[in-house]
């Protein structure tokens, strides 16, 4: 069975989408950040340029680039820079 990865987009990423919630295949064995991150830029071209400088969180805990592995059940949040007062 195929298990889903849910990728939470905010700010200009979830404008680029036009979505705040997305569910991604993960496969049996999961799927590489960077994997999923280069699969949602080609589905999302509006998204690439964002992704060159967001910050990702597994599960709640930031990561250190595109690094790391996410298995089905697994949530990645995409922040990208935020700006305001």
């Amino acid at each position: 069975m195929v298990g889903t990865v849910v990728v939470r987009l905010y700010a200009t990423a979830r404008e680029a989408v036009g979505n705040a919630r997305l569910e991604r295949p993960a496969g049996p064995h999961g799927v590489s950040v960077g994997g999923l991150l280069d699969a949602l830029s080609h589905d999302y071209p509006a998204l690439a340029p964002i992704l060159r400088h967001a910050r990702f969180a597994r599960n709640g805990s930031y990561l250190r680039g595109r690094s790391g592995r996410l298995r089905p059940g697994d949530e990645l949040a995409i922040h990208p820079p935020y700006s305001g007062g």
